[in-house]
């Protein structure tokens, strides 16, 4: 049973440490968490299902028009709405980003509905692969390789190309860059659009195995600002690392402890961390020292 427990985790954490990545990249770039970040990723699962079910596309058409589609949703969030922003501070931007998501939200229960509706997928979650006295299904890996796919091209990205560079730099200090020539609000829009299509293939793999409906996102946007405060907002492997981990003390918990209370894990976890290690596990503490 603790085998089991913890490739479930590892399972479940795939799309945590997903949802964690694309909450650290913005608050890199701005110091901003972008709580819309659930809704986008929901909406860009929602036009996939319209372009797999209504248009008749295959899964690889709709799955690249939705990515596509989350990419310029995020665009337009930092071009339309945040960067329009007048005298902005951090608690104005974070209240922008709630108020678009409830706009996400709104148009999708406008448009979808509220009822559960199933989500085609290529791999199913059915077939399983025995490893050793546990099993897990092929969704399962499937989910796990995406994700440590994705963490790997973010890793070559932001070490050996100029965008990736320029985007650390922006990220460490947005004067200095502009000094020598980084066009960062570029930059910051490029930050938004990669993480719109991180989230949204967050929510891809996970809308075929829980239901699709605008709620799909809500407790996993929790568990990604979880995961990204317990692995340290500031760090990319620190907040993967995050998600990984609270998938499997989630999982062990609700094996051992409490099915129905699993989610109160996330909470607690967001709660001991600010309160003992507020940078997170694997990020640096800085004093400010004046």
């Amino acid at each position: 049973m603790f085998l089991q427990l913890i490739l479930s985790g590892i399972a479940i954490g795939s799309i945590y440490a997903l949802v964690a990545l694309a909450m650290v990249i913005i608050y890199k770039a701005s110091e901003v968490p972008n709580f819309a970040q659930g809704e986008m990723a929901m909406i860009s699962t929602f036009i996939a299902f319209m372009l797999f079910d209504s248009y008749g596309h295959g899964f690889l058409v709709s799955f690249s028009g939705a990515l596509g589609f989350a990419i310029v949703l995020g665009i337009f969030l930092e071009f339309v709405f945040l960067r329009r922003a007048k005298d902005p501070n951090v608690l104005s931007l974070i209240l922008i980003t709630l108020g678009f998501e409830m706009m996400l939200y709104g148009t999708a229960s406008w448009k979808w509905g509220a009822e559960q509706k199933s989500f085609p997928f290529p791999v199913s979650d059915f077939d399983i692969v025995n490893v050793g006295p546990a099993v897990l299904s092929n969704l399962n890996i499937a989910t796990l390789l995406v994700a440590l796919f994705l963490m790997f091209a973010l890793f070559l990205f932001f070490r050996y190309t100029k965008v990736g560079i320029a985007m650390k730099a922006t990220q460490q200090n947005m004067i200095a860059a502009r000094i020598n020539g980084i066009r960062a609000n570029r930059i910051l829009s490029i930050t938004w659009a990669m993480s719109s299509f991180i989230g949204a293939v967050a929510g891809i793999m996970l809308a075929p195995v829980a239901t699709l409906d605008p709620n799909l996102m809500m407790d996993p946007l929790l568990k990604g600002f979880a995961a990204a405060v317990l692995g340290g907002m500031t760090t990319l492997v620190g907040s993967a690392i995050g998600g990984y981990l609270l998938g499997i003390i989630e999982t062990l918990f609700g094996g051992y402890v409490s099915l129905q209370f699993k989610s109160v894990v996330a909470f607690l976890i967001i709660v001991l961390v600010l309160c003992f290690k507020p940078s997170g596990l694997f990020a640096k503490h800085y004093v400010r020292k004046v």
